[in-house]
């Protein structure tokens, strides 16, 4: 807690006295951005700043409805690059098919969407394909018979 004036010291020779004894204790370390440049001073002035650095900081985005669900279904391709059971995979399809389908039929606000059903039967045969090739890789790699 800061502690008081004392009567008869200047104001300003009281607050540098704080200033340079916590800095001596290393309180500014611990303050978020510390070592990180500023930012520029000369940039226009925007009334908006700390909403656009709040959504930056939350990783949120305004995007239009369409691009959105673009966006929904390329996170989807690398999710099932990354699933580990067909049961998995079918359930990424599944929800992103039922979106993009409520999107054909009543199309989003934005630019044009461009994006059709995922074809689930040939997505399992890739997937499948790509499994093979991941488990064939890495038993070369661990030097396992049947290499």
């Amino acid at each position: 807690m800061t502690e008081r004036k004392p009567p008869g010291v200047s104001f300003e020779s009281f607050v540098d006295k704080q200033i340079r004894e916590a800095a001596e204790r290393g309180e500014f370390r611990k303050l978020p951005g510390f070592g990180k440049p500023l930012d520029d001073d000369n940039a226009p002035y925007d009334a908006l700043w700390w909403i656009k650095g709040k959504m930056h900081r939350e990783g949120a985005a305004v995007l239009p409805p369409s691009l959105a669900l673009r966006k929904e279904a390329e996170d989807a391709r690398e999710a099932i690059g990354k699933a580990v059971s067909e049961s998995q995979v079918r359930r990424i399809l599944g929800e992103i098919n039922t979106k993009i389908a409520a999107a054909l039929v009543r199309p989003p606000a934005g630019p044009p969407l461009n994006l059709k059903p995922f074809d689930v039967d040939t997505t399992l045969a890739e997937w499948r394909a790509a499994r093979r090739k991941q488990e064939e890789r890495a038993r070369r790699e661990d030097g396992a018979p049947g290499a």
